[in-house]
Parts: structure tokens; sequence; C-alpha cells
């Protein structure tokens, strides 16, 4: 399948390039890429990255905009300046945007969404946004106290004696 959609890609850039060539249209075409799961201990600090592609559009750098969805409302990040800098940076380097996200809490596990969009083109696609990276905030490892660790194993091995003792007598009376 991504064999597919990478023909298709190819297919489409090649089909702007001949139009645009031969003067037909001269359209900007952003297309964005980032990873649809990320997972992260709330003992660090995390960095989404995100892609894009621009094809007929100017030289000009273009606005990069990071959103939050949680489960029933939706914030702008960074549109295109970030609201909370001590908690979020944007750091790009050509095509390839990171947003750098500190001091993790479980409360930052949400869908985030990275927008380009080429403001000065009047195109509908020199704006565009990727499909969102779940991000999974984790506690921290060390959170987890020794006598929650023991307690933990002891419970699975007693699960385990148990579905074991289940196992046999079924086996042994099925006999």
């Amino acid at each position: 399948m991504a064999s597919l959609n990478k023909f298709k890609n190819v297919l489409m850039l090649a089909f702007d390039w001949i139009l645009y060539g031969a003067g037909v249209a001269g359209h900007c075409r952003v297309t964005v890429a980032q990873p649809s799961f990320q997972q992260a201990d709330s003992s660090m600090n995390v960095s989404l990255p995100c892609s894009f592609s621009a094809s007929g559009c100017s030289s000009s750098q273009p606005d990069v905009l990071w959103f939050r969805f949680l489960t029933n409302t939706h914030q702008g990040l960074c549109t295109p300046g970030c609201r909370d800098h001590q908690k979020y940076k944007v750091h790009s380097s050509g095509n390839n945007i990171l947003l750098q996200i500190k001091d993790l809490t479980e409360d930052d596990s949400a869908v985030y969404i990275c927008g380009i969009a080429f403001s000065n083109s009047e195109s509908p696609l020199s704006k565009q946004t990727g499909d969102g990276t779940v991000l999974t905030v984790t506690g921290s490892g060390k959170q987890l106290g020794h006598g929650k660790l023991i307690f933990m194993i002891i419970a699975s091995s007693l699960l385990f004696l148990y579905s074991s003792a289940v196992l046999i007598s079924f086996v042994v009376y099925k006999v």
C-alpha cells in the first residue's frame, strides 16, 4: 500500500511539473507528513516531527502551525508563534519541522497536527495539514515504587499459577 501511495505522489508531482512547465497551471501544492503515533515518558521532553513538500510555491518560508486536539476541545499551540514559549518551541530545518514539548505530563497526551501554509498563495492546496500524531505520555518509570513493583510481580505469578491449575485440572478431568 505504501508503494502505491508513493507511486501516486510521484505521478501527481510529474503531472504538476508537466502542467507547470507548459504554463497551464502555476499553482502551489503542499503535502504534509507526520508519524501517526509517538509515545513518551513524562520524565523527558519530546520532539514531534513533521515534514512537507511544496511544488509551484514561492521560495519564501511558509507559516508553520501546530494544533492540539484533546478529548473535548482543541488548542492552537503555535499559530505561527507559540503561545507558551516555555513549554513549546518550533525548530525548522528546510522542509523538516519539529515541535519540542518540554516538561511533559500525562495531560499532554493528545493528537498534535502540523500545518503548513504559504499565505502569499491563493491556491487552496497551498495550506495543508498532516494527519496528526497521537502522543501518549506515560508516567515515569521512577514513579513506580518498589512496593508496587513487588505487588505486580506477586499478582502476576499468582494469576499464572491459577491459570495453570485450571488448565491442568481441565485436561486431567477431560481424559
